[in-house]
């Protein structure tokens, strides 16, 4: 059916659509890959390295013989693999292709394919021509408006209750897999690699500049876990107009109770830790024996002053903090209820 290269634009539309063979090895794959691309590889993590030693050392020609020795007694679990794919999208006759760098592993998979009778599209540069275009959407001017408040405000809620309500959100916790303080690795899946974050984030940035919508965060540290939120995006951010969702120190204190409170005490001991240089000696102490005494909510008291003296800093390190920052005054912690306070404020500031 045919052999087309793609350029990464052409090459990620179409893949909104058409299954995604990443042809390298299984562990590049598991570092980072294009978001919901299948893992293809046309060799396994040892045979990629011998072939990449003979290339090295020997020369192309005996490294396309050691990998035919490989790709040839597989030739048909490969393509068995691809129609299993196919029956999943359904059973489409169209395949995207790529490697590394665009070179001799995607071109042999594609041989395969279109000998087989699929319509296969390749990339262009590979992998890295994805990593190039993934760093350029973090340096673009993308029209952010951020959620803001104090810890226990509920921001992930509201930032929830936007997108329900049809707004454009990109939830960068999620993203992280993250909650973004010391508590935030407790009862979640593994990080993404930094790599594989960023990739996830481009993508989300795609689709949703493509809404021709102001764009929802909430604010952030720059660094959520172990993930990094790439500089360029960060100083965007930071320049953007913040709602601060203002509720009582008392009601935060509640949901914080309500939504961290059955964490594991040791795990809680350790992250608090992790901050005792910050939070001060006395202080940590005070909230360790709290947490030992399963007195929950003396602890988050003192760890809730100190996250709110923190976010009040950061807030103020922004340019212009006085005249980006909105406050939005709300009674609790409630989202649909929030919601409504925070439009009337949109509302009041473009009047």
């Amino acid at each position: 059916m045919g052999i087309t290269k793609l350029n990464i634009t052409d090459f990620l539309t179409l893949a909104q659509t058409t299954p995604v063979l990443d042809v390298r090895s299984p562990s590049e794959f598991a570092h980072a890959h294009i978001p919901n691309a299948y893992s293809f590889p046309l060799f396994n993590d040892e045979e990629r390295k011998q072939v990449g030693t003979a290339y090295k050392q020997r020369s192309r020609q005996i490294a396309i013989k050691i990998g035919l020795d490989y790709f040839g007694p597989n030739m048909r679990n490969l393509v068995q693999e691809a129609e299993r794919i196919a029956t999943l999208h359904n059973h489409t006759q169209t395949l995207l292709v790529h490697c590394w760098r665009g070179g001799m592993r995607s071109a042999a998979i594609a041989w395969l394919l279109d000998l087989y009778g699929f319509k296969i599209y390749t990339l262009a540069g590979g992998y890295k021509s994805f990593r190039n275009w993934v760093l350029q959407q973090f340096t673009w001017p993308y029209n952010f408006q951020i959620l803001g408040g104090y810890t226990g405000s509920g921001k992930t809620l509201l930032l929830h209750e936007l997108k329900r309500k049809g707004e454009t959100v990109i939830d960068l916790e999620a993203l992280a897999q993250h909650k973004g303080s010391a508590f935030g690795m407790h009862d979640t899946l593994p990080q993404p690699s930094q790599e594989m974050f960023e990739n996830l984030l481009a993508l989300q940035l795609l689709h949703a500049s493509q809404s021709n919508k102001p764009i929802w965060l909430e604010d952030e540290s720059q660094r959520i876990g172990h993930n990094n939120i790439p500089h360029p995006l960060w100083s965007t951010m930071r320049n953007a107009p913040v709602w601060f969702i203002n509720i009582p120190f008392q009601h935060r204190l509640e949901y914080i109770l309500q939504d961290y409170g059955k964490l594991n005490p040791h795990k809680m001991v350790d992250a608090i830790m992790r901050i005792q240089t910050k939070l001060g000696g006395l202080e940590a102490k005070n909230a360790i024996n709290f947490i030992l005494e399963n007195n929950f909510r003396e602890c988050f008291n003192i760890l809730l002053k100190y996250y709110d003296k923190a976010y009040l800093k950061g807030l103020h390190k922004r340019k212009d903090a006085e005249q980006l920052t909105h406050n939005v005054h709300c009674n609790d912690v409630n989202p649909k209820t929030n919601y409504i306070h925070l439009k009337n404020a949109l509302v009041a500031i473009n009047q």
